[in-house]
């Protein structure tokens, strides 16, 4: 399932695509430290932790960009358990998540009339996320426990870039799951 979800979002882009697009939003490689945890996609985890996001930006039609994209975070938890054999303790256990999808984005910059150094945007990511959770080799229990990360990954997105030239920008998104902050490098092949 997951599989045919992202060879969809890939063909789909693909289709898509817009040879002749003179925008300047694509051929851009995106590079983000965010902040996810309360809510949306990361809010069963109870609390904020890093999250490092990569995207490919490349023009799709007028104003509009898609971006196959891969998150990373990883956090430790611990899990009280125990039985009448080997008594009451906290294991550890340590999940990693990586999100991969596909991110589009509509960049309102001739609406609103922005000078050239700032790109203002909506957007919207779908993927599925990798799950791996590991637990201290003695723990005996349900390993099933806490429900983890839902493996359908979905977010939206309201952002601003400014770019310092013509190759590189800084950009804030913020987003339903989570906020980044990055670096954007132009014209990447």
């Amino acid at each position: 399932m997951k599989t045919k979800i992202l060879l969809t979002l890939c063909l789909i882009s693909l289709v898509c695509l817009d040879a002749n697009s003179q925008e300047k939003f694509g051929k851009t490689l995106n590079l983000g430290v965010g902040v996810g945890g309360y809510s949306g996609y990361y809010n069963y985890v109870g609390h904020n932790m890093p999250v490092l996001t990569l995207n490919y930006e490349f023009d799709v039609a007028k104003s509009f960009t898609l971006a196959p994209f891969v998150s990373y975070y990883s956090y430790t938890n611990q899990y009280y358990y125990g039985n009448n054999n080997n008594g009451y303790k906290y294991y550890n256990y340590r999940e990693t998540v990586i999100p991969i999808g596909l991110k589009g984005t509509y960049y309102f910059d001739q609406l609103l009339k922005a000078t050239s150094p700032w790109d203002f945007y909506l957007g919207a990511s779908l993927g599925f996320s990798i799950l791996n959770t590991h637990w201290d080799g003695d723990y005996t229990g349900d390993k099933h426990v806490y429900k983890g990360a839902n493996p359908m990954y979905l977010n939206l997105h309201i952002g601003a870039e400014y770019h310092f030239n013509s190759k590189i920008g800084a950009f804030l998104d913020l987003s339903n799951g989570v906020s980044t902050l990055g670096l954007a490098f132009h014209g990447v092949k």
